[in-house]
């Protein structure tokens, strides 16, 4: 039990050290990663979608 309280009162002190973000960089930085992530999304789609009609074409499905 001992060892216990001494790694709560260790993770304690250096969670103590963290530079957090602000509420501010939060918010603008799960922005960012939404835009991103819909673009590469939207990326992807137009990619798949070139090759599936290509493929298409190719094999003379179309």
């Amino acid at each position: 039990m001992k060892r216990f309280r001494q790694f709560i009162k260790e993770s304690w002190s250096e969670l103590k050290k963290v530079s957090w973000p602000s509420r501010l960089q939060v918010r603008n930085l799960t922005v960012l990663v939404f835009v991103i992530s819909f673009v590469v999304g939207l990326f992807i789609t137009v990619i798949d979608t070139v090759f599936t009609e290509l493929i298409k074409f190719m094999s003379g499905v179309a």
